[in-house]
């Protein structure tokens, strides 16, 4: 056992590769030297013995040697040091050079570790750069995944769209080699992975409400009473598939792409707000709805002119609020960029009007205009004038 002054000066091999360990499940560390050819070489300190530690504890520094002597990964540079105890100079081992991300996963000893970076050195090879620094970061993610399961999933995502499912459910997209339960086992990468491919809105959006597709767990639903008197309670979740069942005792039925503009909304006579649709929409396709009047409000951008567009699908004769090029303008200090527009084309089901600002949107550097964003007394105003005509 080494004394705690000697280990204070110099660290031997096990030292440095414990330390070389440690190292490997810091995820940003871990990301700059397998990704980053410039973070190479890397250089450890070893130390040096003092004169006192060559005349008192020569055996330990021996010892110290030779364990560095054996050291065979990267480098170990020596130097001739002089010490006034000893005739000729001693050659001592003062710094350890690793070349490669190999040579670094060798030094650490670590079996873990080595079967880790063989994986991880398999799945960048065989999937698309874009995805490199999500999977050596996250490596929870994979490590223990089928590794074929992996690098499908990364080529699917490549070719999954917005909307690109149409109304099917996720276990009937046809895709080479993915089963009728691939989605429901790599549910979460394939949402960390779209997340990359469009800036987080497959998250923002939910999976199925991202590809259109049919929602078989069953997407939730926020009713607000703007009468007062019409629901139970002021606020209700319900599930889509049970909210097509029965209509609310209400002649209008305000739909809202977003809950967060829950605090805009004003006191209105027998209405009923339903908020948080996002992209699910098919419950829309209710028989008793024909019978209300409908109107639609959404974010002014791509996605919200293509949700508005999924709407009138279902029921065309519903009427959008706060979704013009005046209101745009209007508020144009407050709107942002879109990083990923639903699609380079207008959707099906604009009318002209719309497709016109659909395009001028996709041409704007800050294309997207959010619901909570505009003035209160506006929206208030607007829908109250909506119910009234309507």
């Amino acid at each position: 056992m080494l004394g705690i002054e000697f280990l204070n000066n110099m660290k031997s091999p096990f030292e440095l590769s414990q330390k070389l360990a440690r190292q490997w499940q810091n995820a940003e560390l871990r990301e700059q030297r397998l990704l980053n050819p410039e973070s190479w070489p890397i250089k450890l300190k070893i130390g040096k013995p003092t004169g006192k530690m060559l005349v008192e504890k020569l055996d330990l520094v021996r010892e110290h040697l030779n364990r560095w002597r054996k050291v065979s990964t990267g480098n170990v540079k020596w130097q001739s040091e002089r010490y006034r105890s000893t005739n000729e100079p001693v050659e001592l081992p003062i710094e350890w050079q690793l070349n490669t991300p190999t040579e670094w996963v060798l030094a650490t000893g670590n079996p873990d570790i080595r079967r880790e970076y063989q994986i991880l050195e398999r799945l960048v090879s065989k999937t698309d750069q874009l995805f490199h620094r999500f999977l050596i970061r996250k490596r929870h993610f994979v490590i223990d995944k089928k590794e074929s399961e992996i690098v499908t999933a990364a080529e699917l995502v490549q070719f999954l769209e917005p909307g690109c499912a149409k109304g099917k459910p996720l276990r009937a997209l046809s895709f080479e080699r993915i089963d009728s339960k691939f989605f429901e086992r790599n549910r979460s990468l394939i949402v960390h992975l779209l997340d990359i491919r469009f800036d987080g809105q497959t998250s923002d959006l939910g999976l199925e409400s991202f590809l259109d597709a049919q929602d078989e767990n069953n997407h939730w639903l926020l009713l607000v009473d703007l009468d007062g008197n019409l629901l139970p309670y002021a606020q209700l979740r319900i599930r889509a598939s049970e909210f097509m069942k029965a209509a609310p005792p209400a002649e209008h039925l305000l739909i809202i792409e977003n809950e967060n503009c829950l605090h805009q909304l004003p006191k209105v006579k027998d209405t009923v707000a339903i908020l948080g649709a996002g992209l699910n929409l098919s419950w829309m396709a209710a028989p008793w709805l024909r019978s209300k009047s409908i109107a639609y409000w959404g974010d002014i951008d791509s996605w919200g002119l293509t949700m508005l567009a999924r709407a009138r699908r279902f029921q065309p004769e519903l009427t959008p609020i706060l979704m013009t090029k005046a209101v745009f303008f209007k508020y144009e200090q407050s709107t942002v960029p879109e990083p990923h527009p639903a699609s380079p084309t207008p959707p099906e089901g604009l009318t002209e009007e719309e497709n016109h600002l659909y395009n001028q949107l996709l041409q704007m550097e800050k294309g997207r205009l959010e619901q909570e964003f505009l003035n209160e007394k506006l929206v208030a105003q607007t829908i109250t004038e909506w119910v009234l005509d309507s």
